[in-house]
């Protein structure tokens, strides 16, 4: 299949000449459900005109996202920098032997840290997605009762280590050492601060390893029985679906982290099995290539109305900008002549409305937002429908403006777009979807812009450079 570079499209120019359109959004297709999903997307307020979204649907043609998104399902080798399958998604699917052999080894080891009632605390040492996935998973389902407290160490200041670890007993403490290589510079002085205050205690008793070293894990002095595997096939940004997810297993039980991986697999079924015009990921990635690209907007806020939810602009800022923040295309082409990736930031609301809002109602930059709201919640039922009405309020705030002719102080332009994603819950199915149609968005727009969403390049410098200078 070719590499298409967008501006080379048909779609692509008409996309240009709608610059100045700011048309109102077709509600004929603007609320996208799916009966056997846990959330909704809702496009009312996109501000893109049904002339708009056809040219959209033309470039998806025309730079084939379905035809990649099969050849991605199929084991192709799309990750073509580092010839390498893209497969995360078979994580949840059940269908491949290695993963279920890995997965029910994890099942059994957690359930035996269950009836032992040796431990109390979990503590999660990676980084990246080593740590960001299974840290905002475990946070988004804090509501659920919990079989073991769990902390996430990360940074290589050690602040980081040391205040989590104050509080905890090292007899009652297991530590879960995610790295895949096993010699991540910031895992490693951890684990090693973590093993020292361990004391006299069994190092194979207290700690298991997430990696693929096994040498390098057993020299370690971690038992290798106690090392669970994932495969290059498995990006660390997208690997939370394997057993780098233990820490969320031990926290909530394995048939909790089953709920999780079933619940993703429908947000799977409903991207490859979907109508263009209806698939919640292509919508949303289209949505974003207007505001990218058509309209050279360069953010998006993400605002979860979910205090759970509050560290999914992080989780998404390693997704999204790990991902396709490249300038240079699949061909090895620098791009010179469109915007890639844009800036993700964002809060929980409504702290956020405290902050920063000022600046996406009346800044001089006009910045999509994308509103996440939950219809039920295990809390406080008055103080969720108060949230959620200001979710929809602001929302309207931002479409309708204000025209007050007397102050402009208090003027307000409006035709400021956003989406809202709406979840029925927080069960463990609607977390993993939302967390599905996110991958799944990234890699559509990542075709769109023609770069490889699943190298990091960027990244490894500063990281050499680092090493080499470290005492």
């Amino acid at each position: 299949m070719e590499m298409v570079n967008p501006t080379d499209t048909a779609a692509w120019r008409k996309l240009m000449s709608m610059q100045a359109d700011e048309g109102q959004t077709d509600t004929s297709s603007s609320i996208v459900c799916d009966d056997a999903l846990d959330l909704t997307l809702d496009l009312q307020r996109s501000l893109i005109s049904s002339k708009g979204w056809n040219a959209l649907f033309d470039l998806a043609e025309e730079t084939q996202v379905l035809g990649w998104r099969d050849r991605m399902m199929a084991g192709d080798a799309i990750n073509m920098t580092e010839n390498r399958a893209v497969g995360h998604m078979w994580l949840r699917g059940g269908e491949r032997g290695e993963v279920l052999s890995e997965l029910s080894k994890m099942q059994q080891f957690c359930d035996k840290i269950h009836q032992s009632d040796k431990y109390t605390d979990v503590v999660n040492i990676g980084i990246g997605g080593s740590d960001l996935g299974p840290r905002f998973v475990c946070d988004a389902l804090r509501h659920l009762d919990r079989k073991l407290n769990v902390h996430f160490v990360s940074n290589v200041d050690a602040a980081d280590i040391e205040e989590t670890l104050q509080p905890l007993n090292p007899e009652t403490t297991l530590f879960v050492i995610v790295s895949k290589t096993f010699t991540t510079q910031e895992t490693m002085m951890n684990a090693a601060l973590a093993k020292a205050w361990l004391g006299d205690l069994s190092v194979a008793d207290h700690m298991i390893a997430v990696s693929t070293n096994a040498g390098g894990v057993q020299q370690f002095g971690i038992d290798p029985q106690n090392m669970f595997s994932f495969w290059d096939w498995v990006g660390g940004r997208f690997s939370v679906w394997s057993c780098v997810g233990i820490s969320i297993a031990l926290t909530y039980g394995y048939e909790v982290f089953q709920e999780f991986l079933d619940g993703t697999k429908k947000m799977d079924e409903h991207f490859m099995h979907t109508n263009i015009h209806q698939n919640m990921p292509v919508l949303l990635a289209l949505a974003g290539v207007w505001q990218r690209n058509v309209k050279d907007r360069p953010a998006v806020a993400v605002l979860p109305y979910a205090q759970n939810l509050d560290l999914l602009p992080d989780y998404l800022q390693q997704l999204d900008m790990e991902s396709n923040g490249k300038s240079v295309d699949r061909n090895g082409h620098k791009i010179t002549d469109y915007q890639t990736g844009p800036i993700i930031f964002g809060q929980a609301g409504t702290n956020g409305q405290h902050s920063f809002y000022q600046w996406l109602h009346q800044g001089t930059q006009v910045i999509p937002c994308e509103f996440i709201r939950v219809e039920a919640s295990a809390y406080d039922k008055k103080h969720h429908t108060v949230l959620n009405i200001h979710q929809e309020s602001q929302a309207e705030a931002l479409t309708i403006g204000q025209d007050d002719q007397s102050n402009p102080h208090r003027h307000y332009d409006g035709m400021r777009p956003s989406v809202a994603i709406v979840m029925n819950d927080l069960s463990p199915h609607a977390v993993g979807q939302l967390m599905a149609l996110y991958e799944h968005k990234i890699f559509t727009q990542g075709i769109l812009w023609n770069v490889n969403s699943f190298d990091q390049f960027g990244v490894e410098l500063g990281k050499k450079l680092a090493s080499q200078k470290a005492v």
